[in-house]
């Protein structure tokens, strides 16, 4: 389980970081007050996710370790709307669209919702 933590850890740091360097690199090229970073970051996220996850299925026989590093830790460390948007797309393709789109719906309103009240009790 330890060893398993430290693949996840390496290959989140690793997507965190590249994260950080794409915000500090599109800073100097795109001034506007549009995320364009973190939306670029996100979109290549979820094609990289799905290109991993296709080629792990196709070859049926994948290393524990390597999806632990590439998906968890690395596109998760990168960005997590990766994760979510796989999760979205497994639910749908296994039928479960209504619970896809409630998860949809829940996680962008109630996350929007819990990021204003943080913002609101940390000023009280």
């Amino acid at each position: 389980m330890l060893k398993q933590i430290i693949i996840v850890a390496i290959g989140g740091a690793a997507g965190s970081v590249l994260r950080y360097l794409a915000t500090i690199i599109s800073a100097k090229f795109y001034n506007n007050n549009f995320p364009f970073a973190t939306f670029i970051v996100n979109i290549v996220g979820c094609l990289l996710i799905g290109i991993l996850i296709g080629i792990f299925e196709r070859t049926g026989s994948v290393n524990e370790n390597i999806r632990l590093l590439l998906i968890t830790g690395f596109c998760g460390g990168f960005t997590t709307f990766s994760a979510f948007s796989s999760e979205n797309i497994s639910l749908m393709q296994n039928g479960n669209t209504l619970l896809a789109v409630t998860y949809i719906v829940l996680s962008v309103t109630l996350g929007l919702l819990a990021v204003w009240f943080g913002l609101f009790i940390s000023k009280i």
